[in-house]
């Protein structure tokens, strides 16, 4: 009857470091591509709304003022409801509404207002003296974007980003309670609903670790470009 207890003991650690080795596989993916695709598209967002800001270089209030109500009403929303009320789009996108894959769209979504905001604050810091320099030469908006605008806040994007980042693995477990896979569902599922608190706090472990890298590797990235 002992070996028996110790040979299922053994035969439930390895499933569980198994389950834990593809949850966090399926949060590095969740987090990496839904950071990179909210980059892309909050970046170009957060240039538009610099742009067309009070005293911007294509000062345009209508247009700033209708982008932003879009940013800030998506910005608002609880990322739980804002996973529930796309579900028809989740699954137009990816074929279905539930998985890792699924859960990226909502936290692209989710991630790229975020970003524009914080792309939008680094631009603002940015020397006018710069661009009025730029445009004194006959420089091209596209040219006073590309290379003295985004340059110059090349430090205050990255660290943005690093924080995107940092949000999105607290959004990514919140989507594993719907089913969207990664150490937020391995918690619940193990940790809160079997009544395993050792896993539940592997689960937590683990998240403060990865979020710890993310932080370490942002803040090394920023300290790297401002002393270029």
């Amino acid at each position: 009857m002992t070996e028996g207890l110790v040979e299922m003991f053994e035969n439930f650690s390895e499933m569980m470091l198994e389950l834990f080795a593809v949850s966090l596989w399926e949060t590095v993916v969740m987090v990496g591509v839904s950071g990179v695709l909210g980059g892309l598209l909050g970046i170009p967002l957060g240039v538009f709304l610099r742009l067309t800001d009070e005293g911007g270089i294509l000062q345009n209030g209508w247009a700033n003022r209708l982008v932003g109500g879009i940013v800030n009403a998506v910005r608002s929303t609880p990322f739980i409801i804002l996973l529930v009320a796309i579900i028809p789009f989740t699954r137009l996108v990816t074929g279905s509404s539930i998985g890792t894959w699924a859960a990226v769209v909502p936290l692209t979504l989710a991630a790229a207002p975020f970003v524009a905001r914080l792309v939008e604050t680094a631009l603002r810091e940015v020397d006018n003296g710069l661009v009025e320099a730029a445009q004194s030469m006959g420089a091209s908006t596209w040219q006073i974007v590309w290379k003295v605008l985004l340059p110059e806040a090349l430090p205050g994007i990255v660290a943005g980003l690093t924080i995107s980042f940092v949000s999105l693995t607290g959004y990514s477990a919140m989507a594993g309670a719907v089913g969207g896979g990664g150490l937020g569902d391995l918690g619940i599922r193990y940790g809160y609903q079997r009544f395993l608190p050792d896993v539940m706090l592997a689960v937590v472990v683990i998240l403060i670790v990865f979020v710890q890298a993310i932080q370490s590797l942002g803040d090394w990235a920023v300290r790297r470009l401002s002393h270029r």
